[in-house]
């Protein structure tokens, strides 16, 4: 058995047979560049299997060394990459800059940082290995550009119909082109070091040679965009690193525009961090200490068993250990299923976050019918959920040597469990102005009262909603 057949019989022990199925026939048969850069929620959707198992299986096989995992800082524009880390913890910018966009972004985990998955070379190599050997329309594919942007089969072809010239440069090479610019937006760039000029062409067309020089070094300093009229030019490319440039000329045209609008969804930083396996795998190895990473909008959800101590002194020790035990597996079980994860529990009580607030709200409802349930089977009607639901911004940190939450966000959803009546589900403003939650609640039937309550720690009141 060969130490691929070995790795893919590890990883059946941690994912169904379909999904495990469908990434050893990839690294058997699919092309160089579909091994790079795997975007899970695009894979799960072409290949018509659950996005959350994929992640899944694609997390355990990067731990048992198949794939390697990247986490690619992006330009919500370009969809360029401009920083590609092996791991969160070298995520040290307060915020990061595309010189092909001359825009500058804020670090946040919501929408700048996509998470992809890469084929390890132990299992098979690929061009992207070695990008130095890759063509120019390949190295904007599998290096540059990012999974969220949906590039075309034929993509040198389109690359053609914005391009007016290109180069490969060797690193202390210098090359010389001689073009004829038409009237426009021009952009000098290399992705390699992502190097930028712009040229404004406008005028009256002229005959008399006029002179650029772009040098090309890991030193970004703002450039002012050149002024030039149409006509000749004389494109001196200077590269000043020690590894190959792939300079271009490109023109800021229709087909330029529609080929940076062609985008399909991403795994994101944020999803990643509330998804239970990569919390189960990773949960203590995420963020250096003392790092705090931005996420603009994140749904907590805390709960606590009700009269707990009182079940302990009514029931003993043994019983109430094992209906609070199953009660933590219930929940847990719940939370996993609506795309959320457990990020600790304290006591009888706890805290977990989903992506978007309408998760949150689906797990609160399935999980005070669970409790309902399990209180039928044991005989024990006395199991009531307190259970609140706050959504905000948040930082993602590391507490207690695991990765976790900071931040008023954090205690408001805190504080809204700790005034829940028995069986109640309470929730802020935020959460129920959501256009998802608001569908949920109608088909369930389901009306929030509205109350303005003093929290803890709070200075002015808030109001929140109980849904009974």
């Amino acid at each position: 058995m060969s130490e691929a057949e070995t790795l893919f019989a590890a990883l059946r022990q941690s994912a169904g047979d379909d999904v495990v199925d469908m990434l050893e026939r990839m690294v058997r048969d699919a092309p160089d560049h579909a091994l790079n850069k795997m975007n899970a929620p695009d894979l799960a959707a072409k290949e018509g299997l659950a996005e959350e198992r994929v992640v899944a299986a694609l997390l355990n096989a990067v731990a048992l060394g198949i794939f390697e995992m990247t986490w690619n800082v992006m330009c919500p524009s370009c969809a360029g990459v401009l920083s590609a880390n092996k791991s969160l913890k070298t995520l040290d910018k307060k915020q990061y800059h595309c010189a092909f966009c001359s825009a500058g972004y804020e670090t946040t985990l919501d929408n700048l940082v996509e998470v992809t998955f890469t084929v390890s070379p132990r299992v098979r190599r690929i061009a992207a290995h070695s990008p130095d050997g890759l063509s120019v329309a390949e190295y904007y594919r599998q290096v540059f550009w990012s999974s969220a942007i949906d590039l075309p089969d034929d993509l040198e072809k389109m690359l053609e119909e914005v391009t007016l010239e290109t180069v490969e440069l060797p690193p202390g090479e210098r090359a010389i082109l001689s073009l004829h610019l038409p009237a426009g937006t021009l952009i000098v760039f290399d992705p390699v070091t992502h190097t930028v000029q712009f040229l404004e062409v406008s005028g009256g067309e002229t005959n008399e040679r006029q002179n650029l020089s772009v040098i090309f070094n890991k030193v970004h300093v703002p450039v002012e965009p050149a002024a030039l009229r149409p006509g000749p030019l004389r494109l001196i490319l200077e590269n000043r690193t020690d590894s190959r440039a792939l300079p271009a000329v490109w023109m800021a045209n229709q087909a330029l525009d529609n080929l940076l609008s062609r985008r399909k969804p991403i795994l994101t930083a944020k999803r990643l961090l509330t998804h239970q396996t990569f919390r189960d795998l990773y949960r203590t190895d995420t963020l250096a200490i003392g790092q705090r990473l931005k996420i603009l909008s994140l749904t907590f959800l805390f709960s606590d068993l009700k009269g707990s101590t009182e079940l302990y002194e009514r029931v003993g020790d043994l019983v109430a250990f094992d209906l609070v035990d199953e009660h933590f597996r219930l929940l847990q079980e719940i939370i996993v299923s609506e795309r959320g994860a457990v990020v600790k529990t304290i006591g009888d009580a706890v805290m977990a976050t989903f992506e978007t607030p309408d998760r949150a709200i689906a797990a609160a409802i399935r999980m005070r019918e669970a409790m309902s349930d399990l209180g039928a089977q044991r005989q024990h009607q006395s199991l009531r959920l307190k259970i609140g639901i706050h959504e905000g911004s948040c930082l993602a940190v590391t507490l207690n040597a695991q990765q976790d939450y900071f931040g008023q966000t954090v205690n408001i959803a805190s504080r809204v469990q700790s005034i829940a009546a028995s069986r109640s589900i309470v929730v802020t403003k935020s959460v129920v102005e959501n256009a998802q939650t608001q569908a949920l609640l109608e088909s369930s039937g389901l009306k929030p009262a509205l109350r303005r309550v003093a929290l803890s720690g709070i200075e002015d009141e808030v109001s929140v909603y109980e849904i009974s």
